[in-house]
């Protein structure tokens, strides 16, 4: 395997691995090597190309990018198609405010056929843009082979959908009261209203209505849509409701009001004396003056009366609702249902398309309805209207385009009768499955509860013409559902279906000799065609018939929580009245992703960070990661932190990395050492290791498998990614630090680092197939190395592997549960060095284990070697023995404060009164009754207190275990930590220095002011020696004149010692060469000779001679024994000296 740097850029290696990626083609490979493997459907909602892609979409981007590449390494074929939301009016908008167009006129001015071209031309603005940043997120998807909604044989397929409808007798017109856009002039669908709530203060004002019979007394009527009152047609009130007549105390003026809403006006009773009380049904038909001259007329319709309807309450107003039908869905109903307004008629409306008022409000006339609230507030109290002005802070609904506050207005538009099918929207949505459920049986289920008829068509121009041919009456309606449809009706064939291409085209009627049909002014809602994506993405029915028919229902989508009321939605409704089937059988919702103060994330603010500064500084994987590994998963919104981001860097990243590093080197120098015999993978010898710790991290990894299997299975990223995350801690911070010398080579057990190293390298392997689909680039990274001691053939990428599944013979519950209980003794023994400051390197005399469970005990004993190395102890000792524990009990406060309210007190009391013998059957059973209620585990804490001499000992304790460290020290115990303190400043020397761990050095040593420390480094040097691997002597057996690589004084305690690294070089025996009658002087300048030939080259001439080289200098023939007269290091020197 090639070598590893130290340190990585995980965004560059991210950008080399794109580059690899794209050099073999992988992502279209994979396609072609699963062909002919089961299908796995996918759809992709179509996001707008007219914006650059934010953190939702990254977040909904990886949770499909996972799901997919999971589905495919799991033995299916996963087509991947990009789609485009080309339509409607987030493309529009965008031009109106490009070319400055505000209203109808305008572009009707400017031209349909040069404002479509206009639109056309800005609808792929930033698709590079986002191919690019999809593509270094590192997801696989198919952007060539893309879909968009503009296209002809899409927006046929929507026609014949349509039409399939109208088939059904699904589609009507109607004049309906719905939520409108001023700013994009146009009606919008009820989910479409709900998209966008700001809170506002609007005006709040009470207004007077003088009745006719009896002008001294006027009804109270309370809105907040000042202008909406010019357009008041009728007053309605609760018949059942109680109303009073009242006189005002200050001015003598008369109103009737409901009686509980008095308080609207008047803070006590005082203020006011009550004349009368009466039903709301006394009041039906009262007549009364109108507030505005506009729209007297209609009065003889019957306008200007109190009618009755039971949706007016009492929990604010005044009881009295005015009505404007043009302007209120209720107000519309009641008045239809009275008279008032005729099905069909005209309506009062003097609102222009762009929320204008028209000449007949002349009062007003040009103003925009919002604006004109004051002056309508100025012009009622002028008039003596005006009871009260004031303003309510309220959620109001706003464009989620324009950004334009909505307002409801009364407009002609074709419907999906949505309510016809309602029973089997929410049969089919029973027979999906979302992941979190609640977000389906809760929040859709109610929306599908609540659905209406579902308004398709849009006053605007750039979108898939509604396919309606109508005579000038309305009395003759052609439902075209292709192309070849529309030829054979009109003679025209054409090639394009936007408006400019069909809207001149007419029918023969059929009815009226000589007469035409004309299509329809409308276009469709583009919700309407996202909805008609799973068959116009296809082309069907007109193509992929087989297709369409084997993958649908898709297997599975992902959007964000807010497309509940939308592409979730219109998927539904159209798959119901299509097929009567739900469109997918498997669904994520992903919460919303805020900035980090809980806000929405804006531009403006400039309140999140860039998201390609992030990939920039940290990479995908990182940033992957910490969005799928968050509660956002789990339909709960997510703070974006870059903290988060970095943390996972440096806590899962970089850990892993270390991992994967110190495999390759470790197998480097295996090899190095073993050149005849070198590593090569063999999964059966680590199965077959006897090291309980190779039992341990294989039995760990299968049951991985096992468990991110089933819950991939499930859907649910959310347990799956923490579980990975663990075990990436557990392989680093257990496994690799725990059998490091194993590892390493350095138990002289050439055969026992072999299996060690079978079993990192199966579960790094293993754990880069795991982890594939979630960090793609860095397992691709380590593969890509891992893959050079592979036998030959195996794959080109890690993401053209199966996935694994679990080895039966490698699971081990046993094993997993001790290494468990081994690892709770090891962190509270950590624990317990931290609160007395003992740093690991100083040694203790024991750990007590304490427990009442003899296979707790026996565990702890099986993996002994272990605990006695990490807490650097002499002794490891076990006892159920508890005579020096006390046992207590606490309640949680909160938890059972809330449910016991007014018992809380005495079982509380009790709960701390609790015996040893009672604590501990509420141990074993979970449960206790106390003072006739039960008390569970989560409501009641368990404490223990260690009650043995707290100077010579300190315990720490979990839910189960209880130790207990000796901190008497000895001498020996002392040195012991001064060497280990050594150690960790040489390993430090190394890395700063850049020695990387396989580098042939000596390390040399000097104490020149502590006579201690260098009795203790003499005493300590064969353990020292041992640990860092190299030779380890004193700075005077050093050659003065020898090569340095670094020279630091590190600080050991309060003293200092003085470290040397020098390369290896040889070194000659003296006294041996004097004996050959070679002077001082001639030694000397032999060894600079000796030191000026490379060491490798010069060791292989003496090996190949049998250990014995002649050498000429300086006229002189010198004969040098390896290992008499000279020696390969300085380490052999003193070992041979020694004797």
């Amino acid at each position: 395997m090639d070598r590893v740097p130290e340190k990585i850029s995980f965004p560059k290696t991210e950008q080399e691995i794109l580059q690899f990626w794209a050099e073999i083609d992988a992502f279209q490979t994979s396609l072609k090597k699963s062909e002919g493997k089961p299908e796995y459907t996918f759809y992709d909602g179509p996001p707008f190309a007219t914006g650059l892609p934010h953190y939702g979409h990254i977040l909904a981007g990886s949770i499909k990018d996972i799901v997919t590449r999971y589905a495919h390494m799991t033995g299916h074929h996963v087509a991947r198609r990009f789609g485009w939301d080309c339509h409607g009016l987030p493309v529009e908008f965008e031009v109106d405010k490009q070319l400055g167009i505000k209203t109808r006129d305008d572009v009707l001015k400017m031209g349909i056929p040069k404002y479509n071209a206009a639109c056309r031309a800005i609808v792929m603005r930033y698709s590079s843009e986002w191919e690019t940043i999809v593509n270094r997120l590192g997801r696989w998807i198919d952007f060539k082979n893309d879909y968009k909604t503009l296209d002809l044989n899409f927006m046929e397929s929507v026609w014949w959908v349509f039409k399939e409808m109208s088939k059904k007798d699904m589609v009507y017109r109607g004049f309906k009261v719905m939520p409108y856009s001023t700013g994009c002039t146009t009606p919008l669908s009820n989910f479409e209203a709900n998209l966008a709530y700001k809170d506002v203060d609007d005006p709040a004002v009470v207004v007077s209505f003088p009745l006719v019979d009896e002008p001294e007394t006027a009804l109270l009527a309370w809105t907040t849509t000042p202008w909406t009152l010019p357009s008041n047609l009728a007053l309605c009130v609760n018949p059942t409701m109680d109303y009073v007549k009242l006189k005002e105390t200050a001015t003598g003026k008369q109103y009737i009001m409901a009686e509980k809403r008095t308080v609207q006006l008047y803070k006590d009773e005082s203020m006011f004396q009550v004349l009368g009380k009466l039903k709301g049904a006394e009041l039906k038909g009262k007549k009364y003056v109108p507030i505005f001259k506009y729209f007297e007329q209609e009065a003889a319709r019957g306008a200007f009366q109190v009618l009755v309807d039971s949706y007016v309450t009492d929990d604010s107003g005044t009881g009295v609702v005015h009505q404007a039908p043009a302007f209120g869905e209720d107000d519309y109903r009641v008045c239809l249902a009275a008279g008032v307004i005729q099905k069909g008629a005209s309506l009062v409306s003097p609102v222009d398309a762009s929320g204008w008022f028209t000449n007949e409000v002349w009062d007003f006339k040009g103003m925009y309805v919002k604006d004109a609230d004051k002056e309508i507030i100025k012009k009622l109290k002028a008039d003596g209207r005006l009871v009260q002005n004031a303003q309510f802070r309220h959620p109001y609904p706003f464009c989620w385009r324009s950004d334009t506050p909505l307002i409801y207005k009364a407009v002609p538009s074709w419907f999906v009768a949505v309510e016809k099918v309602k029973d089997r929207l929410l049969a089919n949505n029973k027979m999906s499955y979302w992941v979190p459920d609640f977000v389906q049986e809760k929040r859709f289920h109610n929306w599908l509860q609540d659905a209406r008829d579902w308004a398709v068509s849009r006053n605007r121009y750039w979108g898939t013409p509604i396919p309606i041919w109508t005579s000038e009456d309305g009395e003759e309606i052609v439902v075209v559902g292709s192309v070849d449809e529309l030829e054979q009706l009109s003679g025209v064939r054409v090639n394009d279906l936007h408006r400019e291409s069909i809207d001149h085209i007419t029918i023969p009627s059929k009815k009226t000799e000589g007469g035409v049909l004309r299509r329809v002014e409308e276009v469709f809602d583009c919700w309407f065609e996202s909805g008609s994506m799973p068959y116009a993405q296809l082309h069907y029915p007109f193509e992929n018939k087989e297709r369409f028919d084997n993958g649908f229902p898709a297997d599975f989508i992902a959007e964000g929580l807010d497309q509940t009321r939308g592409w979730f939605y219109t998927l539904l409704v159209i798959a119901t009245v299509l097929f009567d089937k739900p469109p997918f059988k498997n669904l994520i919702v992903n919460g919303l992703v805020l900035a980090a103060d809980g806000k929405k994330m804006s531009k403006r603010l400039k309140n999140y960070p860039d998201p390609v500064i992030i990939l920039d500084e940290y990479g995908a994987d990182a940033l992957r990661l910490y969005l799928i590994n968050s509660p956002v998963v789990r339909a709960e919104p997510l703070r974006f932190q870059e903290k988060g981001v970095r943390d996972n860097v440096k806590d899962v990243f970089l850990p892993w990395f270390n991992a994967y590093r110190f495999l390759t080197e470790t197998v480097n120098k295996f090899n190095g050492e073993n050149k005849s015999s070198p590593f090569a993978p063999d999964r059966q010898l680590a199965l077959k290791s006897t090291n309980i710790m190779d039992k341990w991290i294989l039995a760990a990894t299968n049951s991985l498998i096992a468990f991110v299997r089933k819950e991939m299975e499930a859907y649910r990223l959310y347990t799956v990614v923490p579980k990975l995350v663990r075990f990436i801690e557990q392989l680093t911070n257990w496994f690799v630090r725990l059998n490091r010398r194993r590892l390493k080579g350095s138990t002289d057990d050439v055969n026992d680092t072999r299996a060690a190293l079978a079993t990192l390298f199966e579960v790094v392997f293993t754990l880069s197939k795991l982890m594939a689909p979630f960090t793609p680039f860095i397992t691709e990274y380590f593969y890509r190395n891992l893959r050079k001691i592979m036998p030959a053939g195996s794959e080109e990428s890690v993401h053209f592997l199966d996935f694994p599944t679990p080895l039966a013979e490698a699971l081990n519950d046993r094993i997993e549960l001790a290494v468990s209980r081994m690892q709770s003794v090891i962190q509270l023994g950590r624990t317990a060095r931290d609160r007395r400051t003992l740093p690991i390197k100083f040694p203790l005399t024991a750990v007590t284990v304490m427990h009442r469970d003899p296979e707790v005990l026996s565990d702890v004993l099986s993996l002994k070697s272990y605990i006695l190395d990490e807490l650097n102890v002499k002794e490891v000792i076990t006892t159920s023995d508890e005579s020096t524990v006390v046992w207590s009990a606490k309640p949680d406060f909160q938890l059972l404060g809330q449910r016991l309210k007014k018992d809380f007190g005495a079982v509380s009391k009790a709960i701390q009164q609790l015996t040893h013998e009672q604590i501990q059957k509420f141990r074993a059973d979970g449960q206790i009754e106390i003072s006739g209620h039960t008390i569970t585990s989560q409501e009641m804490v368990i404490l223990r207190e260690f009650k043995g001499d707290t100077k010579k000992f300190e315990a720490a304790y979990d839910d189960l275990t209880l130790i207990v460290l000796d901190l008497t020290v000895d001498e020996k115990m002392r040195q012991e930590g001064v060497a280990r303190e050594v150690i960790n400043r040489i390993q430090k020397l190394r890395k700063k220095a850049g020695v990387h761990p396989t580098d042939p050095i000596e390390v040399f040593y000097s104490a020149p002011k502590d006579q201690s420390l260098r009795e203790t480094l003499e005493a300590q040097k064969g353990y020292i020696k041992s640990t860092i691997g190299v030779c380890f002597a004193p700075d005077s057996v050093r050659a003065a004149d020898g090569l340095t690589i670094v020279s630091e004084a590190a600080e050991v305690g309060s003293t200092q010692v003085v470290l040397t690294l020098a390369p290896v070089a040889f070194a000659l025996n003296e006294q041996a060469l004097k004996a050959k009658n070679l002077d001082d002087a001639f030694i000397a300048d032999f060894k600079l000779f000796l030191a000026s030939r490379l060491y490798g080259l010069q060791l292989q001439e003496f090996q190949a001679s049998g250990g014995k080289l002649s050498f000429k200098f300086n006229d002189v023939v010198v004969e040098l024994q390896l290992g008499q007269d000279v020696f390969a290091s300085t380490s052999e020197k003193l070992a041979h000296l020694s004797q």
